[in-house]
Protein backbone atom coordinates (compact mmCIF):
# COMPACT_ATOMS: atom_id res chain seq x y z
CA UNK A 1 0.00 0.00 0.00
CA UNK A 2 1.07 3.59 -0.64
CA UNK A 3 -0.51 6.56 1.10
CA UNK A 4 -0.03 10.07 -0.30
CA UNK A 5 -0.56 12.81 2.28
CA UNK A 6 -0.08 16.55 2.67
CA UNK A 7 1.93 18.47 5.23
CA UNK A 8 1.67 16.89 8.68
CA UNK A 9 1.47 20.27 10.38
CA UNK A 10 -1.68 21.32 8.53
CA UNK A 11 -3.48 18.51 6.70
CA UNK A 12 -6.29 17.24 8.92
CA UNK A 13 -7.71 14.82 6.36
CA UNK A 14 -4.24 13.40 5.75
CA UNK A 15 -3.93 12.77 9.48
CA UNK A 16 -7.12 10.73 9.45
CA UNK A 17 -5.99 8.62 6.50
CA UNK A 18 -2.55 8.10 8.02
CA UNK A 19 -3.97 7.08 11.41
CA UNK A 20 -6.22 4.61 9.63
CA UNK A 21 -3.25 3.02 7.90
CA UNK A 22 -1.35 2.80 11.18
CA UNK A 23 -4.37 1.34 12.95
CA UNK A 24 -4.69 -1.34 10.27
CA UNK A 25 -1.29 -2.76 11.16
CA UNK A 26 -0.56 -3.24 7.44
CA UNK A 27 2.79 -1.99 6.16
CA UNK A 28 2.48 1.01 3.85
CA UNK A 29 4.68 3.49 2.03
CA UNK A 30 4.18 7.10 3.11
CA UNK A 31 4.60 9.88 0.55
CA UNK A 32 4.38 13.45 1.86
CA UNK A 33 3.49 16.07 -0.74
CA UNK A 34 3.92 19.76 0.26
CA UNK A 35 0.58 21.51 -0.14
CA UNK A 36 0.40 24.66 -2.25
CA UNK A 37 4.12 24.81 -3.14
CA UNK A 38 5.32 25.95 -6.57
CA UNK A 39 4.82 22.46 -8.01
CA UNK A 40 1.41 21.85 -6.44
CA UNK A 41 -0.81 22.46 -9.47
CA UNK A 42 1.40 20.43 -11.78
CA UNK A 43 1.74 17.60 -9.28
CA UNK A 44 -2.03 17.35 -8.88
CA UNK A 45 -2.34 16.62 -12.59
CA UNK A 46 -0.29 13.43 -12.27
CA UNK A 47 -1.76 9.97 -12.69
CA UNK A 48 -1.46 9.12 -8.99
CA UNK A 49 -3.76 12.04 -8.12
CA UNK A 50 -6.21 11.67 -11.00
CA UNK A 51 -8.85 9.64 -9.13
CA UNK A 52 -9.12 12.23 -6.33
CA UNK A 53 -8.77 15.31 -8.57
CA UNK A 54 -5.62 16.19 -6.68
CA UNK A 55 -6.93 15.84 -3.14
CA UNK A 56 -5.08 14.15 -0.30
CA UNK A 57 -5.00 11.66 1.30
CA UNK A 58 -5.11 9.09 -1.44
CA UNK A 59 -4.39 5.41 -0.80
CA UNK A 60 -3.17 3.06 -3.49
CA UNK A 61 -3.62 -0.59 -2.57
CA UNK A 62 -2.45 -2.52 -5.58
CA UNK A 63 -4.94 -1.70 -8.32
CA UNK A 64 -7.44 -0.31 -5.82
CA UNK A 65 -7.44 3.40 -5.07
CA UNK A 66 -9.25 5.09 -2.16
CA UNK A 67 -9.17 8.85 -1.69
CA UNK A 68 -11.50 9.84 1.12
CA UNK A 69 -10.51 9.42 4.76
CA UNK A 70 -13.73 7.71 5.84
CA UNK A 71 -13.59 5.47 2.77
CA UNK A 72 -9.98 4.62 3.64
CA UNK A 73 -11.13 3.59 7.12
CA UNK A 74 -13.82 1.33 5.67
CA UNK A 75 -11.46 -0.14 3.07
CA UNK A 76 -8.90 -1.00 5.73
CA UNK A 77 -11.60 -2.24 8.08
CA UNK A 78 -12.57 -4.83 5.47
CA UNK A 79 -8.94 -5.79 4.87
CA UNK A 80 -8.42 -6.43 8.59
CA UNK A 81 -11.48 -8.60 9.14
CA UNK A 82 -13.66 -5.88 10.68
CA UNK A 83 -11.62 -6.12 13.87
CA UNK A 84 -9.57 -2.94 14.33
CA UNK A 85 -11.77 0.10 13.73
CA UNK A 86 -15.32 -0.24 15.03
CA UNK A 87 -16.78 -1.49 18.34
CA UNK A 88 -17.95 -5.09 18.36
CA UNK A 89 -21.22 -4.26 20.12
CA UNK A 90 -23.84 -3.45 17.44
CA UNK A 91 -25.33 -0.48 19.32
CA UNK A 92 -21.90 0.99 20.03
CA UNK A 93 -20.86 0.40 16.43
CA UNK A 94 -23.94 2.19 15.13
CA UNK A 95 -23.22 5.19 17.32
CA UNK A 96 -19.52 5.24 16.39
CA UNK A 97 -20.34 5.17 12.68
CA UNK A 98 -22.90 7.95 13.09
CA UNK A 99 -20.40 10.11 14.98
CA UNK A 100 -17.69 9.50 12.38
CA UNK A 101 -20.07 10.41 9.57
CA UNK A 102 -21.22 13.57 11.37
CA UNK A 103 -17.60 14.61 11.87
CA UNK A 104 -16.98 13.94 8.19
CA UNK A 105 -19.80 16.18 7.00
CA UNK A 106 -20.22 18.85 9.67
CA UNK A 107 -18.50 21.50 11.81
CA UNK A 108 -17.69 23.85 8.93
CA UNK A 109 -17.19 26.92 11.14
CA UNK A 110 -14.62 25.18 13.33
CA UNK A 111 -12.77 23.93 10.26
CA UNK A 112 -12.82 27.31 8.53
CA UNK A 113 -11.94 29.56 11.45
CA UNK A 114 -9.54 27.28 13.31
CA UNK A 115 -7.51 25.37 10.74
CA UNK A 116 -5.25 22.58 11.94
CA UNK A 117 -1.76 23.70 12.88
CA UNK A 118 -0.06 21.20 15.16
CA UNK A 119 3.07 23.32 15.59
CA UNK A 120 1.33 26.34 17.12
CA UNK A 121 -0.30 27.13 20.45
CA UNK A 122 -2.30 30.35 20.72
CA UNK A 123 -3.72 32.04 23.83
CA UNK A 124 -7.43 31.64 24.44
CA UNK A 125 -9.82 34.03 22.69
CA UNK A 126 -13.59 34.09 22.65
CA UNK A 127 -14.71 31.92 19.73
CA UNK A 128 -17.44 33.08 17.38
CA UNK A 129 -20.99 31.95 18.25
CA UNK A 130 -21.13 29.45 15.38
CA UNK A 131 -17.88 27.86 16.53
CA UNK A 132 -19.13 27.68 20.12
CA UNK A 133 -22.28 25.96 18.92
CA UNK A 134 -20.23 23.35 17.07
CA UNK A 135 -17.93 22.81 20.05
CA UNK A 136 -21.03 22.23 22.16
CA UNK A 137 -22.25 19.56 19.75
CA UNK A 138 -18.85 17.83 19.79
CA UNK A 139 -18.85 17.85 23.59
CA UNK A 140 -22.33 16.31 23.51
CA UNK A 141 -21.18 13.53 21.20
CA UNK A 142 -18.06 12.80 23.19
CA UNK A 143 -19.98 12.75 26.47
CA UNK A 144 -22.57 10.31 25.11
CA UNK A 145 -19.94 7.94 23.75
CA UNK A 146 -17.82 8.02 26.90
CA UNK A 147 -20.81 7.57 29.22
CA UNK A 148 -22.46 4.77 27.28
CA UNK A 149 -19.54 2.87 25.79
CA UNK A 150 -16.23 4.25 27.08
CA UNK A 151 -16.06 1.83 29.98
CA UNK A 152 -12.61 1.59 31.54
CA UNK A 153 -10.87 2.64 28.32
CA UNK A 154 -9.40 6.04 27.52
CA UNK A 155 -11.13 6.59 24.20
CA UNK A 156 -14.64 7.31 22.96
CA UNK A 157 -15.64 3.66 22.76
CA UNK A 158 -13.03 2.26 25.11
CA UNK A 159 -10.29 1.27 22.70
CA UNK A 160 -8.76 3.55 20.07
CA UNK A 161 -10.74 3.23 16.85
CA UNK A 162 -12.32 4.90 13.86
CA UNK A 163 -14.31 7.48 15.82
CA UNK A 164 -11.14 8.66 17.57
CA UNK A 165 -9.35 8.79 14.23
CA UNK A 166 -12.04 11.04 12.80
CA UNK A 167 -11.97 13.39 15.80
CA UNK A 168 -8.17 13.46 16.24
CA UNK A 169 -7.67 16.65 14.16
CA UNK A 170 -10.40 18.35 16.21
CA UNK A 171 -8.48 17.50 19.36
CA UNK A 172 -5.42 19.25 17.92
CA UNK A 173 -7.52 22.31 17.03
CA UNK A 174 -8.90 22.55 20.56
CA UNK A 175 -5.34 22.52 21.91
CA UNK A 176 -3.80 24.84 19.29
CA UNK A 177 -6.41 27.56 19.81
CA UNK A 178 -7.07 26.96 23.54
CA UNK A 179 -10.77 26.49 22.76
CA UNK A 180 -13.23 25.99 25.62
CA UNK A 181 -14.17 22.38 26.29
CA UNK A 182 -16.17 20.52 28.93
CA UNK A 183 -14.47 19.44 32.14
CA UNK A 184 -14.35 15.78 31.12
CA UNK A 185 -12.79 16.48 27.71
CA UNK A 186 -9.09 17.16 28.56
CA UNK A 187 -8.57 13.59 29.81
CA UNK A 188 -9.84 12.21 26.50
CA UNK A 189 -7.90 14.79 24.49
CA UNK A 190 -4.70 13.91 26.34
CA UNK A 191 -5.25 10.22 25.61
CA UNK A 192 -5.53 11.01 21.90
CA UNK A 193 -2.46 13.25 21.83
CA UNK A 194 -0.37 10.76 23.81
CA UNK A 195 -1.32 7.82 21.59
CA UNK A 196 1.89 6.49 19.96
CA UNK A 197 0.50 7.07 16.46
CA UNK A 198 -0.26 10.71 17.26
CA UNK A 199 3.14 11.21 18.84
CA UNK A 200 4.78 9.92 15.65
CA UNK A 201 2.67 12.27 13.52
CA UNK A 202 3.40 15.28 15.74
CA UNK A 203 7.14 14.53 15.63
CA UNK A 204 6.96 14.43 11.85
CA UNK A 205 5.13 17.76 11.78
CA UNK A 206 7.81 19.35 13.94
CA UNK A 207 10.50 18.21 11.54
CA UNK A 208 8.87 19.76 8.45
CA UNK A 209 10.45 22.86 6.96
CA UNK A 210 7.39 23.98 5.01
CA UNK A 211 5.38 26.96 6.21
CA UNK A 212 2.00 27.94 4.75
CA UNK A 213 1.33 31.49 5.89
CA UNK A 214 -2.45 31.37 5.59
CA UNK A 215 -2.50 28.54 8.13
CA UNK A 216 -0.19 30.40 10.53
CA UNK A 217 -2.56 33.27 11.22
CA UNK A 218 -3.96 33.59 14.70
CA UNK A 219 -7.76 34.09 14.70
CA UNK A 220 -8.87 37.70 15.14
CA UNK A 221 -10.72 38.82 18.25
Amino acid sequence: MKLIIGNKAYSSWSLRGWLACKQSGIAFEEVVVPLYDQNWDKRREGDEFAPSSGKVPILWDGDAVVWDSLAIIEHLNEKTGNSRFWPTDPAARAMARSMAAEMHSSFAALRRKHSMNIRQSYPAKQPDPDVLQEIGRIMELWAQARARYGGEGDFLFGDFGAADIMFAPVVTRFITYSLPVARFAPAYMNAVIQHPFMQDWIAGAQEEDWVIEKFEMEPAD
